[in-house]
């Protein structure tokens, strides 16, 4: 298939995928659960799940294997935006309010699914076709103890963002607990790929290069972006370069942290944290948010969704597997930060709530699967029995979160 043919198919792919992301948004949503959820549910859908198994003659054409890395690279551009996007509504000075409870609750949330990840990957690991035969014992435990430790970050923010609580206390709270989870999840897989290549350098360049730019873009490169933009609004004319300055700079960012290990999506969020607040915010958000929402990250759950294959769990011994991983992902982060959040000084309404959200794994925990799958770390079967958790607890947040908030702006769009 040559290039031309690849671009014609792939208008194809966009209208198929987000038709079927919009009708089962439409279907789930008297259930409560957002647009990122229906998009999650549509992944595994259009996959070897269920569209490769009851016509494989129309996904093979549908989603030949020469067009998945457009697939893949629009994925890519979709989740950095939307991670800018979230970056955008964090509150720092806020933050700073709830620093003790937000650590607290994160070291719960590493510390407990942790240990229970990396016990899993010692029990289960010598008895399935989980990891790779390269795969030593200590790397196949640091990554299923990162995979249970993440957090849904960009679900968490959107449920907060719909329900008004984003620049609350307990929205701060939750928001910086969950980044600073997937921090440590980042900084877990970066030594496993060290470990896994033979080379240290990988681990030390992601953890001191991925701290070297948080710490310089929160701090003097706050004063210059704010310097830089305070010039771009003065100047007669020079507001039309608002838009591309920031796409250039978000690019940046994404190539820099990637490039050190990190992943681009946290150069994304962080610079989104980092940018000035005021007009510029929701001048940025009203232009970059609608294509972002509905176009582009629609691309990230499909392409997931197409290397996910739930026929894989069809013995008993596999499907109780995967039910003992769901129990422990629910323990290890749902009541652990729960019991975190209230201990630190939140009310019993504040920790339930911040269990349930901290319990979603969603959209990072696939990145993290994907990430692992590509570099030939673990199996497609531990890659559907983590993507089914995944699926689950994040289909569990938004009710649980429901029966204590209320279910006041759910909307069905973005």
């Amino acid at each position: 298939m040559n290039a031309f043919e690849l671009a014609v198919r792939l208008f194809l792919q966009l209208a198929v995928i987000l038709a079927v992301c919009r009708v089962v948004g439409w279907l789930v949503r008297p259930l409560g659960q957002p647009q990122v959820v229906a998009e999650m549910i549509a992944g595994v859908l259009l996959g070897p799940s269920l569209l490769g198994w009851v016509a494989p003659g129309l996904s093979a054409r549908l989603f030949p294997p020469e067009s998945l890395p457009i697939l893949f690279a629009l994925a890519q551009i979709g989740l950095v935006l939307y991670m800018f996007l979230v970056g955008l509504e964090f509150d720092l000075a806020l933050l700073r309010r709830r620093a003790r409870s937000a650590v607290a609750v994160s070291w719960a949330g590493i510390l407990t699914p942790f240990a229970l990840g990396a016990l899993l990957a010692w029990g289960l690991r010598d008895h399935y076709d989980f990891f790779a035969p390269e795969v030593r014992g200590w790397e196949a435990a640091l990554f299923f103890g990162a995979a249970m430790s993440i957090t849904a970050f960009p679900m968490l923010a959107r449920i907060l963002y719909e329900r008004g609580l984003s620049g609350t206390s307990l929205g701060t709270l939750a928001l910086a607990a969950g980044a600073l989870d997937d921090a440590a999840a980042w900084c877990l897989l970066a030594a496993v790929l060290a470990g896994f290549s033979g080379d240290a350098s990988v681990a030390i360049l992601a953890i001191g290069g991925g701290l070297a730019y948080g710490v310089f873009t929160l701090t003097l490169g706050r004063r210059l972006l704010a310097r830089l933009y305070g010039r771009l609004a003065d100047g007669e004319g020079r507001g039309a370069q608002v838009l591309p300055v920031t796409l250039i700079l978000l690019s940046l960012a994404a190539w820099l942290t990637d490039a050190v290990g990190i992943y681009a999506v946290f150069g994304a969020f962080v610079l989104g944290a980092a940018m000035p607040r005021g007009p510029l915010q929701k001048r940025l958000e009203e232009s970059i948010a609608p294509l972002t929402t509905v176009f582009l990250l629609p691309m990230f759950f499909v392409n997931s969704g197409l290397n996910t294959e739930i026929r894989l769990l069809a013995s008993p011994a596999l499907a109780g597997v995967a039910l003992l991983v769901l129990t422990a992902a629910v323990l290890g982060k749902g009541v652990a930060c729960g019991l975190a959040a209230k201990w630190t000084g939140a009310t019993a309404r504040e920790a339930v709530a911040i269990g349930a959200l901290m319990n979603a794994r969603g959209l990072m925990e696939l990145i993290l699967l994907n990430i692992g799958l590509q570099r030939g770390l673990i199996t497609p079967t531990l890659f559907t029995v983590l993507v089914l958790m995944a699926i689950l607890t994040t289909l569990a947040a938004v009710p649980a979160f429901n029966r204590i908030y209320g279910e006041r702006g759910v909307p069905g769009e973005r």
